[in-house]
This record gives C-alpha cells, structure tokens and sequence, in this order.
C-alpha cells in the first residue's frame, strides 16, 4: 500500500512521438527548431507537447547549446533577509529573458564555510549561466561561471558586488538613540566574521565617541544574527546590575528577541527599554511593539546584483560594486528613557 503521493512521472521524447503518431527523430526536429517538418506534421508534433506539458531537460538544453538561460540566486538558508533579495530578483528576471532558479543546499545547516563552492559546483555548467550568492563565505572562481555577490562576508574583493551602508546605517541608528537622551546604550552584535556585522559595530562606536559617550564594554555582545543566538546574550544584557535604557541590534531577528526577553523580565518596550534593529525586513513592522530599525533596501539590492549579473554575462562594462543607502524607519520600540 502506497504512503505517500506517486511522484508524476516526467514526459518523454518518446511520448510526444508514439500520440503524435511520428519518429522520436520528427519530435527532436520540432522541439530543437530544425527543418524537414511538414507544417501540418510540425503543428501535431505541437498540440501534443502542449498536451503533455513536454519539456526539454536544462541539462539537455545545455548540452545542444551550452546555454539554459537560467540564472540561479544561492543562499545558505531561506530566512526574511535573504527571501526578500530573493523577491527583488524575481521582480528583476522578467526583462532579461532569463529564468531565475533559487537554490538552497541545505538549511540552517548549510551556512558552514565554503558551503558556495558545492552549491556552485552542483549547479554550474549544466543548470545555470551564472549565480547570484547571498552573504557567501568564500567567493572563488568557477570556469565560465559569472557571479555576483552580496553582502559578501569579506567584504568587496575582486568579484562583482552589491550591498548596503552598513556603517552608516549604524550611526543613524545609534544617533537616533542618542537623541532621545539614551547615553547607556547596548549593542548586541552580528556574527563576527561578516563584514557587515563589524561595519555596524563601527558606526555604534564612532556616534558614541562623536557624542562624547563611552562605551560600556559589559554591554557589547555578540548576537549572531539569529533568535537563539541572541537569546543568550540578551538575558545577560538586561540582567546587567546597572542594564542599558536602550540596545541596537546588528539585525531585526536579533533586535525582535531583545524584546521577547524584556517582556519575560517584566520590561516594558519602549518604556523600560528601547529597541532598533537592522534590515527593515517585513518581521520588524510585524512586532510588538512595532519595531523601529535602519532599512536596507533589500529587494533593491537583489534586483541590482540580478542585473549586475546578466550585463556581465553579456560582457558590458560596469562598475563592481554597489553600495546602497540605508535609512532610519522610526516605528514604535523607542522612546525617551524612563527617569530612575
């Protein structure tokens, strides 16, 4: 007895020919283009490929022409970061005439050094044209594979890449903070081996020397971009004997944990504590309260490294790197602090 659903089983050449009442050879020369077809055998051939829902293979079609015209976005893992790149380029593909495959090895699990050069090798060659690669570890070169990355751990390198203020965002952060008259400020970091994460570091420590604040180094932690990362380090933040009236987090997951574990500590948010986060991803409106962070223009970005990649897979000169603005989103999560 069967436990699951029988997969559908894929059409064949062969298929298309036996309905179609024609050689394997004829369907080969209408799905290829060729010549030697009737015009009332070619139309057949045709009305049954639509009918079966016939497809050539991308490895087939790569092997006649060493194209497939498919572009592939590779990421470590789907979470709100990278799917909203992934929503840019998906906007971005209809006018190139490419088709965007979107291709994740493994989770969570996957995000290990060098996870890019499997995802790569598996893909290159026969199933894409060239790779756009989110927050790669490693970018390297593959023969014949054009990639662009983003928000690339290193930092801008040799190959084409786009990404965000990353540093700037952080001191508008930060002075957003300073502003409404918070002088302890926590930050909870990113993770440590990502250039982004130590650009917003960066720009917390430059608006609070700027202010004339010092930093407090008990209330500087590393949060590492995830909830239950930054779990941790939150509870020891809040827990301080003198705790900070408010904390940046160097991401919004993070930033919307940091406000999970006030409420469990019977902190109230933006009241106790004030909250902004990094990325402006759909989760941070969502919050609650609703919470106030730096945007990065996300699906900006993809569309950008989408078109970064079809013109340099048709060879047109442009520039490699492509940094785009951040700006402050002021929602609900801070306030000024509360008089002790």
């Amino acid at each position: 007895m069967l436990t699951g659903v029988e997969p559908i089983p894929r059409v064949k050449m062969a298929d298309v020919a036996q309905i179609a009442g024609v050689s394997v050879a004829t369907v080969s020369k209408v799905v290829n283009g060729r010549y030697g077809v009737a015009q009332s055998t070619l139309t057949r051939v045709q009305e049954v490929i639509d009918q079966l829902g016939y497809e050539t293979s991308l490895g087939a079609r790569s092997l006649r022409s060493y194209r497939t015209n498919v572009l592939g976005i590779l990421v470590a893992e789907f979470e709100p970061y990278s799917t909203e790149l992934l929503k840019g380029a998906s906007g971005a593909v209809g006018p190139t005439g490419y088709e965007l495959l979107a291709y994740s090895g493994g989770g969570a699990g996957g995000a290990d050094v060098g996870w890019e050069r499997r995802y790569l090798s598996r893909l290159s060659g026969t199933l894409i044209d060239g790779a756009v690669i989110v927050t790669p570890t490693v970018v390297e070169a593959v023969p014949g594979v054009p990639v662009v990355a983003v928000d690339p751990h290193t930092g801008p390198s040799g190959f084409p890449t786009v990404d965000a203020d990353s540093f700037g965002g952080a001191v508008l952060a930060t002075e957003h903070l300073l502003r409404l008259g918070h002088r302890r400020i926590g930050f909870l970091g990113g993770r440590p081996d990502l250039e982004s994460a130590t650009l917003r570091e960066s720009g917390f420590r430059h608006a609070m020397a700027a202010a004339g604040v010092t930093v407090d180094e008990a209330l500087v932690l590393v949060g590492g971009y995830r909830p239950e990362t930054a779990d941790q380090p939150a509870h020891q933040l809040l827990s301080e004997p003198e705790p900070p009236t408010a904390v940046f987090a160097a991401n919004d997951l993070s930033a919307i944990r940091v406000m999970e574990v006030a409420r469990s500590l019977g902190l109230r948010v933006p009241e106790d504590l004030s909250v902004i986060g990094f990325d402006n991803v759909p989760e941070s409106a969502m919050a609650t309260p609703p919470l106030t962070t730096i945007s990065q223009p996300l699906q900006q970005m993809g569309a950008e490294a989408l078109r970064m990649l079809v013109d340099l897979i048709d060879g047109k000169e442009r520039s490699t790197h492509s940094r785009l603005p951040t700006a402050l989103v002021e929602r609900s999560s801070c306030a000024p602090p509360r008089t002790r």
